[in-house]
């Protein structure tokens, strides 16, 4: 058994752990990874995983310390790269700038890494330390390990309802059952994630369009992924008149002439071989390189992705509100005949925002 980690090492992992952060819901395909590069108790680089996935981490940090970096520590969240992809391996440039040691948080399950990293440095001679704050780097990256082991992205469902569960009043009406503190906090939870999925059922109720518009948000604009078996998403609809500066795809098992005007418009058409659109996303967005994938809408698409057992995390913001039974639920039904047989999830944190709360939820 190891010796526990140092308290210095503690510190400045965390310390990467949450640069990694700045970036995660922007770096897909690629983790969000942080590196800090200690030489005798003193950061002398840093650096994060850039916009779109590249440059890494570890070569930001080590830009940044130049010279400083031979005989230093560098603390990495995540297994330093070995393979030659669109940039150099990241365990060779640790390697040229001679640091002394490497201390990694978590392995990368990426077979062209698993492992292969860590072993090349051993192999120069640096020291390895593993496993230091991997509880938070496995985590931080949990849907690019899922799309990486499961062929699917990570799923999390952001709701917003009254203390009742109801997303709407009975005729439909929904603006707005939170205050605009909590409505401002669901831009900072969309940064956090590759792309947004809605059905077709809240296009055409609310004609949202589905961007981060968190202020100061310099990343990617998100993909929208709209659930339409029907194809009746209309031209007119935001995500269809904007298609052309923001990625946006339909998820349809229609074919014809409105698919085709669609594409021509700037919509990707994905055609899924089923009826189940829900079953059909998974390797198809892994395979595109999604790792996080925020759902927001409405009941019967949060519905169908609870009962394929697929959601990872909930965001629920709650109004204290009551609808009452006549509104619309958050969650579609799930045909449950016994509580066991309920999804159930573990409270991680919750949040006050004026009068409305925020749980943070997890499988």
């Amino acid at each position: 058994m190891s010796a526990p980690a140092s308290a210095a090492d503690q510190a400045f992992m965390a310390a990467a752990l949450s640069l990694a952060a700045r970036t995660l819901g922007d770096t897909w395909p690629n983790p969000a990874v942080g590196c800090v590069i200690v030489k005798d108790g003193v950061v002398v680089g840093r650096g994060w995983t850039q916009s779109g996935g590249r440059p890494h981490a570890e070569t930001e940090a080590l830009k940044r310390a130049g010279n400083d970096a031979a005989g230093a520590t560098a603390y990495v969240t995540l297994e330093p790269c070995s393979h030659h992809g669109k940039t150099p391996p990241c365990a060779d440039a640790l390697i040229a700038a001679k640091v002394a040691r490497v201390v990694a948080a978590c392995t990368d399950p990426d077979p062209r890494v698993s492992g292969q990293g860590i072993a090349k440095l051993k192999a120069a001679g640096i020291a390895v330390e593993m496993g230091v704050g991997k509880a938070g780097a496995e985590q931080l990256n949990a849907g690019f390990f899922k799309r990486i082991t499961k062929e699917r992205p990570l799923f999390a469902l952001k709701t917003a309802t009254s203390l009742d569960g109801r997303i709407a009043l009975a005729n439909g009406d929904s603006k707005w059952i939170t205050g605009p503190i909590a409505r401002r906090a669901v831009q900072s939870l969309r940064a956090r994630y590759d792309a947004i999925l809605v059905g077709s059922g809240t296009v055409l109720a609310d004609d949202p369009a589905l961007t981060c518009r968190l202020e100061g948000y310099t990343g990617r604009p998100k993909v929208r992924i709209i659930l339409d078996r029907r194809l009746r998403t209309p031209f007119t609809a935001k995500v269809v008149t904007t298609a052309k500066d923001i990625p946006t795809w339909i998820v349809t098992s229609e074919v014809g002439p409105k698919a085709e005007e669609l594409a021509g418009r700037g919509v990707e058409i994905i055609t899924a071989e089923t009826a189940d659109l829900t079953t059909a996303l998974n390797k198809t967005l892994a395979a595109r390189g999604l790792t996080r994938v925020l759902i927001e809408g409405g009941g019967l698409v949060a519905g169908s992705f609870m009962k394929a057992d697929l959601i990872d995390e909930i965001a629920w913001f709650r109004s204290p509100r009551i609808i009452g039974g006549d509104g619309l639920a958050a969650v579609g039904p799930l045909g449950a005949s016994h509580l066991p047989a309920v999804p159930g999830f573990s409270r991680r944190e919750t949040l006050t925002f004026s009068d409305d709360c925020l749980d943070l939820l997890a499988r």
